[in-house]
């Protein structure tokens, strides 16, 4: 017989976490400390994945994370405009990729990389960064080829061989509607829960020891987040496989994207 899905109200839920955070030191549920912070809540409160059941209610998610972390906690996966030409396959990756640290190895010879993590506040050593125009209503990536950190002289030459060294053309974007549909889909409402982290025999053992209920998504505060480098762009593309372009945010930051907070532990 198929097990009963769980359903909470948000004051069951709200007693649940308090309950887990009551536990103490907690060891990871699953096989390697690989995004076992959050999986191991998920196994604690029964639920899959990341997405609250609480009927009758906005949709809500559940975002865990570490305390004291610089890892980045990924908010949502989605691939720039114009979508028709697959941009970071077909150009970023193969115009401005570069040899991939396993080729020759694990993969080809020839295989290309285009890894980088990139925000509004400043240029990568690469020279990309994300640019916010309001009057377009777009969100941009932008490269600039003066601003290529010296070590990567190299690559730079290929680049300008490949393709040249002006502005990207066309520049890959998110339109503000279809972006603030997204994020506001993805973040409409979060139960933010962090954890300290503690290592025994090589296993990790959390203590799930502040708790926040955010409502009201502000697509504002989430550009302004992007130009002040809280929300960052992220592209992981290899020859044989793009691992998805994520919006990613920096440790204690999701409550900025957020106009009601309300502390629960």
């Amino acid at each position: 017989m198929p097990k009963k899905p769980v359903v909470y109200t948000k004051p069951a839920l709200i007693k649940k976490l308090k309950a887990i955070a009551a536990m103490g030191w907690i060891p990871n549920a699953r096989r390697g400390n690989h995004g076992g912070i959050g999986n191991s809540l998920e196994d604690l409160l029964g639920i899959k994945e990341n997405n609250l059941p609480i009927p009758n209610a906005a949709e809500w998610e559940l975002k865990a994370q570490r305390i004291n972390s610089s890892s980045l906690c990924t908010l949502f996966h989605t691939e720039p405009s114009p979508r028709a030409i697959r941009f970071v396959p077909a150009v970023l990756l193969p115009k401005y990729g570069w040899g991939h640290q396993e080729a020759g190895k694990k993969y080809p010879k020839t295989e290309m990389s285009f890894r980088q993590t990139i925000h509004g506040l400043s240029r990568s050593d690469r020279g990309f960064m994300v640019k916010i125009d309001r009057t377009e209503k777009k969100v941009l990536i932008s490269f600039d080829a003066t601003s290529v950190d010296v070590r990567h002289k190299k690559w730079l030459k290929a680049v300008e061989k490949r393709i040249g060294l002006g502005e990207l053309n066309p520049q890959p974007y998110w339109g503000f509607d279809d972006l603030e549909h997204i994020a506001g889909t993805k973040l409409l409402n979060a139960f933010y829960v962090q954890a300290d982290v503690k290592l025994v025999r090589g296993k990790e053992y959390y203590h799930y020891s502040k708790i926040m209920m955010l409502q009201k998504f502000s697509f504002d505060g989430f550009l302004k987040a992007i130009e002040e480098a809280k929300v960052l762009v992220d592209f992981d593309a290899r020859s044989g496989h793009n691992h998805g372009t994520k919006f990613r945010m920096r440790q204690d930051c999701l409550p900025t994207l957020y106009d009601k907070k309300t502390i629960i532990l």
